[in-house]
């Protein structure tokens, strides 16, 4: 297959964070705007959503929580028992 470059200007501060959200997929920004465009032509429309699972306020809390040893319960003898455990708040 043929390739070809293209050039683009774009701010540098969205180059940058574009850079590091593509690096969390494991992508470079060549192989994300490949796909993108690949999805285009598939679609014929903008394609796809990507979007990282941020953890609410909540889950934050209770994943420091855990992390810390804080506001932990059991172990349990049974299922039974950290049902009623949990039933009890």
């Amino acid at each position: 297959m043929a390739t070809a470059n293209i050039n683009i200007r774009m701010d540098s501060a969205v180059k940058t964070q574009a850079q590091q959200l593509f690096a969390q997929f494991g992508l470079d920004m060549t192989t994300a705007i490949n796909m993108f465009l690949r999805q285009a032509l598939r679609e014929r429309a903008i394609p796809f959503e990507l979007r990282l699972d941020v953890p609410n306020a909540e889950l934050m809390e209770a994943i420091e929580n855990v992390e810390a040893g804080r506001n932990l319960e059991g172990p349990f003898a049974s299922a039974e028992e950290a049902v009623q455990s949990m039933l009890e708040g």
